[in-house]
C-alpha cells in the first residue's frame, strides 16, 4: 500500500485502502473549495466593511465641521484639514459636502456627477456603493445630517487600489491554508486508514500460514467488524479438519483392511506355485503374483500417506539418518532384488530431528523407486550426511532417470514421468515429499553425480544451537 497514487490497483480489482481514501477524499474535495468560498467572502466581506467604516468616519468628520451661524451654513475646512482628510498611501481620497438645496459648500464638485446617481439620504441614514468617476472606478459612502435648514448630504469616495490588493491576498490566504488543510487531513486520512486496515493485513498473513494439515482456530485481537469474519474462518477450519480427519482415517482403515488379506493372497499364490501344476498356468500364476504383490505395496504407501499426514505424530525426536539408513538396508538385504541390482551405502553421522518410522518409510519409498525404475543391472547407492544447511540423505540410481521439466509432476501423487517403465503407483516421492515437509525439509531430484541416473534428496533443517549453560 502506497500513498496518493491511483485508485485502482493492479488489473481490475481495486484496492481497499485506496477504495476508502477515494470514499474519504470525495466529500473534501467537494467541501473544501465551498467552504474556502464562504470564508473567503466572509473574510472580504468584512475587510470591505472594514474599510467603509473609515470612509464613514472621514464623511461624519466633515459632517462635524458644519454650522450654522447667523442663519447662514458654513463649513470651515482648513488646508492641514484638507490634506489630513484626503491623505492615503494607495488611494486617491475626494469628498464633496452639498447643502440641503444641493448647493456645493466644500470640496470636489464633480463628485456630484458619479454614476450611478445616489439619491439624497435622510438625516441619520448611510449610503454605500461601487460608483464611476470619468471612467474610474470608486467606493462611495453618502451620508445625511441635518444641519438646521435641512439634510445636508456629505459623499465621500476613494479608488479601489487598496481594496483589490485585499481582495487578492485574502484570496490568497484563503487558497494556501484551504489547501494546506485538504492535504493534511488528506495525510492523516490516509494513514489513519492504513492503520485502520493493519488488522486485516495480520489476519491475511495468519491465514497464508493455513493449510490443511494446520486448521487451528484464529486467535488474533481483531476490532469487532473482523470478529464474525474470524468467526466464519474458525467454522469453516473446523469443517475441514473435519473433512481431512475423516479422509485420513478412512485411507488408513482401507489400506490396513486391505494389507492382511493381500498378504494372505500373495502367500497362497506362492504356495500355489510351489505345488504341482501344470505348466501352463505357471505365468498366469507369476502375473497373478505380480499383481497382488502391486496391490499390496500401493496399500502399504497408502498407509505411509496417511501417517505423513497425521499431525499428531511428534516429529521432533532426536536421531541419526545414518541408523535409519542402517536398518533400511537390514530390510533390503532380505529381500530378492531383480537381477543385476547393486545396492550400496555410504554413511556418516547425519543427527537430526524428526520421527523414525516416518524416515524409514520415506527412505524405503525411495529405494523402492530406485529400484522399480533404474532396469536390470542397476548401481543404487543410499546415502546420509550433513552440511551447513542441515542433515541429509539421498538415494541414487544410474537408471535413465527424469527429465528436469518432468520432475515437479513426478512428485505429485499418482504422477509418475513421461519415461517411466515401471509398474509403480507414483505415490512413492509423494510420499517421500509428504514426509519432508512434514518434517519442514524438502526433497529433491537432481542428476546423477556422474552419468545418466537420478539422485534424490531429502534435506532435513538444521539442529538448533544448544542453549547456552545456565
Amino acid at each position: 500500500m502506497t500513498a496518493l497514487g491511483p485508485w485502482v490497483a493492479e488489473g481490475v480489482r481495486s484496492s481497499l485502502q485506496r477504495r476508502l481514501f477515494g470514499w474519504l477524499m470525495l466529500p473534501l474535495l467537494v467541501a473544501t473549495p465551498l467552504l474556502g468560498i464562504a470564508l473567503y467572502h466572509q473574510v472580504q466581506s468584512s475587510a470591505q466593511s472594514w474599510l467603509d467604516d473609515g470612509l464613514e468616519d472621514t464623511a461624519l468628520t466633515l459632517a462635524g465641521q458644519i454650522d450654522l451661524r447667523g442663519g447662514e451654513l458654513r463649513i470651515d475646512i482648513s488646508a492641514t484639514m484638507d490634506r489630513a482628510l484626503r491623505f492615503d498611501r494607495q488611494d486617491d481620497v475626494f469628498y464633496l459636502v452639498l447643502g440641503p438645496r444641493g448647493e456645493v459648500m466644500q470640496g470636489d464638485a464633480g463628485l456630484a456627477e458619479v454614476q450611478p446617481q445616489p439619491r439624497p439620504q435622510p438625516a441619520g441614514d448611510t449610503y454605500y456603493g461601487d460608483v464611476k468617476l470619468r471612467g474610474r472606478e470608486l467606493r462611495l459612502v453618502q451620508l445625511g445630517r441635518d444641519c438646521g435648514q435641512g439634510v445636508c448630504q456629505i459623499l465621500v469616495a476613494e479608488t479601489l487600489h487598496k481594496r483589490d490588493a485585499l481582495q487578492r491576498e485574502i484570496g490568497g490566504l484563503v487558497a494556501l491554508n484551504g489547501l494546506t488543510l485538504a492535504l493534511l487531513l488528506a495525510l492523516a486520512g490516509w494513514w489513519a486508514i492504513r492503520q485502520g486496515l493493519v488488522p486485516l493485513t495480520g489476519l491475511s498473513a495468519e491465514l497464508e500460514r493455513r493449510d490443511l494439515h494446520r486448521l487451528t482456530p484464529l486467535t488474533a485481537r481483531l476490532p469487532r467488524e473482523l470478529v464474525p469474519l474470524q468467526a466464519a474462518f474458525n467454522r469453516l477450519f473446523e469443517r475441514l479438519d473435519r473433512a481431512a480427519g475423516a479422509q485420513r482415517e478412512f485411507l488408513a482403515d482401507a489400506a490396513h483392511q486391505l494389507r492382511t488379506p493381500l498378504t494372505s493372497l500373495q502367500t497362497e499364490i506362492e504356495l500355489a506355485m510351489l505345488e504341482p501344476h501344470d505348466q501352463r498356468v505357471e505365468p498366469l500364476l507369476d502375473r497373478l503374483r505380480q499383481r497382488v504383490v502391486r496391490s499390496a505395496r500401493l496399500a502399504q504407501q497408502l498407509l505411509s500417506l496417511a501417517r505423513a499426514e497425521d499431525r499428531s505424530v511428534d516429529v521432533g525426536a532426536a536421531l541419526d539418518l545414518r541408523d535409519i539408513a542402517i536398518e533400511s538396508g537390514q530390510d533390503w538385504a532380505h529381500r530378492a532384488l531383480p537381477s543385476g541390482v547393486d545396492l550400496g551405502f555410504e554413511l556418516a553421522d547425519a543427527p537430526a530431528l524428526g520421527h523414525a518410522f516416518l524416515l524409514r518409510e520415506a527412505l524405503e519409498n525411495l529405494v523402492h523407486n530406485a529400484v522399480s525404475y533404474a532396469g536390470a543391472g542397476a548401481r543404487i547407492t543410499v546415502r546420509c550426511g550433513s552440511s551447513a544447511e542441515g542433515p541429509w540423505l539421498e538415494v541414487e540410481d544410474n537408471g535413465p532417470g527424469i527429465p528436469p521439466a518432468d520432475r515437479p509432476a513426478a512428485m505429485q501423487r499418482f504422477r509418475r514421468g513421461g519415461q517411466a517403465a515401471g509398474t509403480g503407483s507414483g505415490l512413492g516421492l509423494a510420499i517421500a515429499a509428504d514426509i519432508a515437509g512434514r518434517h519442514g525439509g524438502r526433497l529433491e531430484l537432481l542428476d546423477a553425480h556422474h552419468g545418466p541416473g537420478l539422485r534424490a534428496r531429502l534435506s532435513l533443517p538444521p539442529l538448533p544451537d544448544p542453549a547456552p549453560a545456565a
